[in-house]
């Protein structure tokens, strides 16, 4: 079912570049709960390379590997861009979200808990587990409890991860990186799939995709407070798709940048609490979303709700000024980081749910050109080391 134009007021992007292809994938995005307690067969519409392991490097691990957190296995993926994967680490059940600091530590929520991994040696260091009762038992698919989205303070001293209660509401859990203990919960609300913080540290904002809202958590006091973002409305609960999947802090002045199925985003201001709405143009259901230091927006379309009437899988690249380029992607993705020099995004095949593949997708963010690469076992958070 088509949505309607939206009604708030709207900023004036151009359209730009490339046109999306039209795909009858898998119906993509977030159904209502189920009991997804196991990953589902492995479906792709086309041809992956073979996951044959390049030759692990002598020494340290070398600055622009990638790393991917095996949402379909218990370990973490470190991946040559060029040449594929080439070791991994076992971090926990289901890994979802990850984050790396500067001291080369990346951060991995699981269902057990968050896992540490000295990225340099390869090594995970530690595994803590989560405060939060009534997460059940550590297992796999969409819905099981666990961590979901996860960030790092801007100083480095404390991670900040969502934490899924099946069922009811969540919380995001304060992890002290010097200690690497639970310092502090938060009540937020259900299925943090995103977390992100500000740019001076004193808040965190959680993306509750199944409340329709963001709970922005002071880290002093973790007191909360809730803003409602929903611009198709609430109607429908649980078993709505349009509801806010993951954001992005924009570098400039701090507002959170939310798109919804390709056609709105919703800028928001989490000190007011005010939005609004500006148009996009890819048609098709948005996840992963980042943005870079010089306020470039990519989100990632994982396909259509109405394969009659939206479009196919995607990535948006939105200028500061509001253009974009949509580059047609091939099958269901879910999250995505760029590389340092901002010429080459990586988009994991993973996906939260039925379709996805074991592989990411090296997108040259100049040609629009693509090319697949063999990576993990259902691909989701990724970064670059």
């Amino acid at each position: 079912m088509r949505r309607n134009a939206p009604a708030a007021p709207l900023g004036t992007p151009l359209a730009l570049g490339l046109g999306l292809a039209t795909s009858l994938v898998l119906v993509a995005g977030c159904a209502p709960q189920g009991s997804d307690n196991s990953p589902p067969p492995r479906a792709s519409s086309t041809k992956t390379p073979k996951a044959k392991k390049a030759p692990a490097p002598s020494g340290r691990t070398p600055d622009g590997t990638l790393l991917v957190a095996d949402f379909g296995a218990d370990t973490v993926t470190f991946i040559d861009p060029d040449r594929g994967a080439f070791d991994s680490v076992r971090v926990g059940t289901a890994p979802y979200g990850l984050v790396v600091g500067d001291d080369g530590r990346a951060w991995i929520a699981t269902a057990e808990g968050v896992a540490v991994v000295d990225t340099g040696k390869r090594e995970r260091i530690a595994r803590i587990p989560y405060t939060t009762d009534g997460t059940g038992d550590a297992t796999y698919g969409e819905y099981r409890g666990g961590g979901m989205g996860i960030a790092l303070a801007p100083d480095g001293r404390r991670v900040y991860v969502g934490v899924n209660r099946p069922g009811g509401k969540g919380t995001v859990e304060a992890v002290d990186t010097r200690t690497l203990k639970v310092s502090g919960v938060a009540e937020v609300g259900r299925r943090p799939f995103d977390v992100d913080v500000s740019r001076d540290g004193r808040e965190v904002y959680a993306t509750d995709h199944d409340s329709f809202d963001v709970t922005v958590v002071a880290t002093g006091s973790l007191r909360t407070r809730r803003i409602e973002v929903a611009p198709y409305g609430t109607e429908g609960g649980l078993g709505s798709w349009l509801k806010p999947h993951y954001a992005a802090v924009r570098p400039s002045d701090g507002k959170l940048l939310l798109p919804f199925e390709g056609e709105r985003l919703v800028v928001l201001d989490p000190k007011t609490g005010r939005s609004r709405i500006e148009t996009m143009t890819a048609n098709t259901h948005q996840h992963g979303a980042t943005i870079t230091r010089d306020g470039t927006l990519l989100a990632v379309g994982t396909g259509p709700i109405d394969p009659a009437q939206d479009e196919g899988p995607s990535l948006t690249v939105r200028d500061p000024k509001g253009r974009e380029k949509v580059i047609p992607l091939d099958g269901p993705h879910e999250d995505i980081a760029v590389s340092r020099d901002l010429h080459t995004a990586y988009v994991t095949g993973g996906f939260t749910r039925d379709g996805y593949w074991n592989g990411i997708t090296v997108v040259d963010l100049d040609s629009g050109k693509t090319r697949r690469l063999a990576a993990g076992e259902r691909p989701l958070g990724i970064a670059v080391l």
